[in-house]
């Protein structure tokens, strides 16, 4: 078909692989391609979809909470002295 290639035309294309740009059509995110059967058929003159993921470290380590310092309590009790660390 003229003015579409396939998937593999437009992974070598881009630098990516053929089976990322399966995933972004079935996402949408390829504007005006088309599924036939099973084949997809891309347009020729459309652009790589921008890459969504985090680059900027923003959630870099986001499991790891910062410790808090531990705060001293001192109960003296005259019958019990006793330092709880909390």
């Amino acid at each position: 078909m003229d003015g579409y290639m396939t998937i593999k035309q437009a992974a070598a294309e881009w630098g990516v692989t053929p089976r990322r740009v399966q995933a972004l059509c079935v996402e949408g995110r390829i504007e005006g391609a088309m599924k036939f059967g099973r084949d997809w058929a891309i347009p020729v003159n459309s652009d790589k979809p921008v890459d969504k993921r985090v680059t900027s470290g923003k959630y870099r380590n986001w499991r790891k909470k910062e410790e808090q310092p531990k705060k001293k309590i001192f109960r003296n009790v005259k019958w019990l002295n006793i330092r709880l660390y909390i």
